[in-house]
Order: C-alpha cells, then structure tokens, then sequence
C-alpha cells in the first residue's frame, strides 16, 4: 500500500489528504474552496484539488480512510438518549433523520461521491478503512512529529466515545492506548459549554473565549470566586486528571443547547450572554476561571502520563489541543523534555492521521520520526498566468516585479510606513492558521494597529489580540525564554526590557481600557498579560517569508512583524487570487501582494 486518501467530514472541519509512502503530500480543508466556515460536508472539492495536483486518478488510489468509526458513534448517540429519555426526545428527533439519510451510510457516500471522480464507468475496488477518531488524532500527531518514541494525549469534545486518551506510540509497537476517558464526561465540552454561556458559538468561539481570559487574573476576587464555583459544583478533577461532570448542570449529552442557563445563571449569579451583548469584567473572570481549570486538568494529565509511560516527549492532539495557552503551560511544567502539536489538531487534522494510520498499519513502513519539521504548506499555489488572468478580469493596476529582492524591500518598506498589507504567497496552510502564505502584515510597533485591524480590516471584536512573526535567529532578542513554536500553537512571554509598567489601578480599569493602554514597545502584539502567540520562522521552512522579515528589520531595526489571517470574521482564509483581490478591496487594506504582483489603493 503506497498512496491512502484521508478524508473528515460530517461533523465539523471536513478536509482531504493524500499521502505516499507515508509521506504527507497534499491536504486541504473544504472551507477553503466552500467559502463556508468550518464546512462540514463531504470534501469534494479538497480531493478534487489532492488528485489533481499528485496527477493521480482516484483509479490509482490504494486505499481510503474515513477519520472515525460512524456505527459506534451511533451506538453512543443511541445508548445516550436510552439513558436519558425521555429528556432530549427534541434533540434525537432533530438527529436521527440525518443519521438515517446520510450518516450511517457513509461507506455508500464514499463511494458515490468518488464514483462521480473516477475516469471509469465503475469506481475499482478500494478498500475503505475506519479507524477510530481519536486514533486518527494520536497518528496525525505522533507520524508528523520527530520523535522515535513518545506519550501521546488526544483532548477533544468527543469521538466516537472517547474523549481523552493517552498512551504511547513507538516505532516498534505501534500506537497503545492506556487510558481513557469517556462520553458524557469530556474536558473538550467542559471547555466549550463556558464558551457557550459567554455567548460565543461553540466549535467556533472557544479561541475567542481564549484570548478573553487574560482580561482577569488571580488577584481578580470574583475570578477566584468562579474558580471555586466550578470545581464545588460542575466538576470533580482526580489526581489523575480523570474527570466527572455533574450532569445536572450540562445539556449536551441529550439537548439542543450545551447547558441549563437557569441553573448556571444561579450558580454564577449573572445571565448568558447574548452574541450582541457587549463583554464586561465578568464575562472576563468566568473564561479565565474556565481556563484555569481546563489548564489544571491537563496538567494533571500530562503528569499522570509521565508517571505510567516513562517517555521523554509528549504529542498532543485534539481540538483541545488548538488551545495555545494551555500548551504553553504544559510544556512550561517541563514534565516532558519536549511537546509536539500538529498544526492541524482538530478534525481536520483528522484526515491526515486517518491516512497515516491506515498506511503504517497496512505496509512493513517503520516510522523513526520527521528529519525535518512537518510541512504544513500542503494546499494550492497559482501560478503567475491566473494571477493576470484575476487582475486583469478585475480592471485593477498592478505592478510586476521580476526580482524577489525588489519585491521584498517594497513590501517590508509599505509594512514600515505603517500601511497594512496582504500577503499571498506560495501553498495554502493546513489547519486555522496564517503561517506567512495567506496572511495580512501590519507593523507591530504601532500602538493603533489592533483597533485598526480588528474594527477595519477583520471586523472582529476590539479585544482580541494579533499573533506576531519573528525569524528564529531573533526569538531570544524580543521573548523569554520558551517554546519555540512554528506553528502558533503556544505563547510566549515579551521580554522584561520591552515591557510598559501598568498603572496600580490596573486591575479597576474596564476592558475597553485595559485593552487600550499599550503594554510593550510591541503594541500590536502585546496581550493584557504581556504574552504573544508567536510564530518562529524558520529559514528552512519558509525562506521567502523569512526574508520578508528579515528585510524588514534591515529597514527599521525591528524584526517582529504582525501576522494574522487573511481574511475578515466569520470567512475562511482566502484560497484562491481572486478571493485575495476580494478581500482587499472590501476593506481597508492598503497593499495587496500576491506573489510578485503589488496592487495599491
């Protein structure tokens, strides 16, 4: 077995990836050619994309492999609202239609959909393969990651019935599961039930909820108060990290909505917030108290997991995985020497361990982890024809520039002057982040830039803060000493140095004032608690991107810049030229560069 398909779908993040010779080659989230956030129907257009790209026909295809096991995920549905009915009947009502249309014959869907594919009056035999979620979570992680050997921790809402599982994975024996956690408790719903209280939207909101938390602190009373509250009343947290939730408290094993407002209006003593309601301290104080707690289970967790497997280095996946400032905690316990996390550690990642796991299953392939990082650069690039083409068809002027060197100081030169620009380069990333190929730069020593990007470019909520970019040779001149992340999958701390001292009445301001104040000489890219979501930039990894930056801080004598995604809220990342060409003219963007074309307003 040389080339698997790997294919998620159906619940939320539906992506495609084909490897050979368990080598990632190319992956692709629907939503990126959908246009529909977080897409969740089957992923045509990514496998479309996938064959097209490998010159493969799904004629020429080994083998497919579906990121988790639907009859027993029906099983739980089943057995779940059998133990609670009649409560939940709303909810079953809802479901079951979906589940008898289309969900448990997913095996028939697979095949009709790439019957639509193959060049051939009858799709060949391919065999389809079933692994189960959180196995396709543990393989995405550990067969992207360098390690020969290590523990392993998923974290999610829920798959089939797991939750959490941990274990170890090994070049030797496989992947050996030693432990679990099961549906109704889940660390993932615990996390996303708070960010449905706070009047976020659950699978969509929890980075939102994230980014609010740093807005309160251990000496906030009422946060200290809702820390207490939680644990005395939703949740009991073992030594082990092993959880239970009061199920009273909790309406997503049955119902339409993941709590009881009433009941936790009465614990928490102010009611669920509305989408449209404006954030005040308190909504602040019960995400950091939910945070918190989340943090401390996993720290629990992650020592547990130490204790039973002896490993030097951790692979963590799971949407809960996607939470960088609980990773980043993890990995400052220095439990393990090292934490790997794969950029793509929700369900979309799913497709790739799907693949990965069906592969070094079915083949005499030993893994002895990368030699080099996992490249998630895996999606489309345009080649300078359709870029014309685009601007042509769009009546804009622009302007070419034969040598990068130019282009690159013209570009680092708009980003000094203070203007905000798009930046389209090379293939598309995998997984919810902007890792400088399909990105908006901005200068991060602009004290207004946030509220210039947020309100007038993103138009997303004030509060939330931009990741910076820095070239790996420069970390240790701007951050503490920490992980260095490729990914923007942890956070890290802004140098004492650079930091802003706070007045004493911190603690009293409002948010819209705590936000306001600038806490570095890195405005744009200092949160409340002078952390940053950084992305480290290799050279070897992405050398134009590095040189952009590099050349950046040739001019100014700075080298941190903003990157955040290119797109507005609510829209996937762009994809495609033309989207790029969209989304800068329908906002305030200044420069657009889409490979070595530059286009101003």
């Amino acid at each position: 077995m040389k080339k698997v398909l790997g294919i998620s779908a159906f619940y939320h993040d539906s992506a495609a990836a084909l490897i050979i010779d368990g080598k990632v080659l190319y992956a692709a989230q629907e939503e990126r050619f959908s246009r529909v956030k977080n897409d969740a129907n089957f992923p045509e257009e990514a496998i479309k994309y996938c064959l097209f790209e490998s010159g493969l026909a799904i004629d020429d295809i080994d083998a497919i492999a579906f990121y988790d096991k639907p009859f027993l995920k029906f099983e739980r549905l089943l057995e779940t609202y059998y133990a609670f009915s009649p409560k939940g009947f709303k909810s079953f009502d809802k479901a079951m239609p979906t589940w008898l249309k289309e969900k448990l014959f997913i095996k028939q869907i697979i095949k009709k959909r790439l019957k639509k594919l193959s060049k051939k009056d009858k799709l060949p035999k391919i065999t389809i393969f079933f692994p189960e979620h959180h196995l396709s979570h543990i393989a995405s992680a550990f067969y992207t990651s360098p390690y020969k050997k290590s523990a392993f921790l998923t974290v999610d809402g829920v798959g089939e019935w797991t939750t959490t599982s941990f274990g170890v994975a090994s070049a030797e024996k496989g992947i050996e599961v030693m432990g679990e956690i099961q549906f109704p408790d889940s660390i993932g719903l615990f996390y996303s039930s708070f960010t449905y209280y706070l009047g976020f939207e659950v699978n969509k909101g929890e980075y939102k909820m994230m980014g609010l938390a740093p807005y309160s602190n251990l000496q906030t009373e009422q946060a200290i108060k809702f820390i207490k509250i939680i644990k005395e009343n939703l949740i009991d947290i073992k030594d082990d990290g092993s959880i239970k939730l009061n199920k009273k408290y909790f309406d997503y094993p049955v119902g339409l909505r993941m709590v009881n407002p009433k009941k936790w209006e009465k614990l928490f003593g102010f009611i669920k917030k509305k989408p449209e309601d404006k954030l005040t301290q308190t909504h602040a104080d019960l995400a950091f108290a939910a945070q918190k707690v989340t943090e401390e289970i996993l720290v629990k967790l992650i020592n547990h997991i130490k204790k039973v497997t002896n490993t030097d280095n951790l692979c963590f996946a799971g949407g809960v995985a996607l939470n960088c400032v609980a990773n980043s905690v993890l990995y400052n316990q220095k439990v393990f020497k090292d934490i790997f996390v794969q950029p793509a550690a929700g369900d979309a990642g799913g497709a790739i361990g799907a693949a990965l796991i069906t592969y070094y299953l079915n083949s005499n392939s030993i893994f002895n982890g990368l030699k080099e990082p996992f490249n998630n650069y895996l999606g489309p690039r345009y080649s300078d024809l359709e870029i014309e083409r685009i601007l042509r068809k769009n009546k804009c002027s622009f302007t070419h520039y034969e040598s990068d060197e130019e282009l690159l100081e013209v570009t680092a030169k708009f980003i000094a002057n203070k203007k905000v620009v798009g930046w389209f380069s090379g293939r598309t990333e995998f997984g919810p982040r902007a890792l400088g190929n399909r990105s908006i730069l901005a200068d991060a020593t602009d004290r207004d830039m946030q509220s210039v990007l947020n309100l007038k470019i993103k138009f997303r909520e004030s509060f939330r803060p931009f990741a910076p970019a820095v070239c790996e040779e420069d970390f240790d001149t701007y951050f503490e000493p920490g992980k260095h992340s490729k990914y923007m999958l942890f956070t890290n701390q802004l140098k004492q140095d650079l930091r802003l001292n706070l007045p004493n009445n911190f603690n009293e301001l409002s948010l819209e004032e705590k936000r306001n104040l600038p806490k570095s000489k890195l405005p744009a890219v200092t949160h409340i608690d002078y952390s940053a979501r950084v992305q480290v930039v290799q050279k070897e990894m992405n050398t134009r991107f590095w040189n952009l930056i590099q050349t950046y801080k040739n001019q100014t004598g700075n080298g941190v810049v903003i990157n955040t995604s290119f797109n507005v809220k609510d829209e996937p990342i762009v994809n495609k030229p033309e989207e790029a060409y969209m989304c800068f003219k329908n906002t305030d963007m200044d420069v657009l560069v889409i490979e070595n074309y530059v286009i101003l307003k």
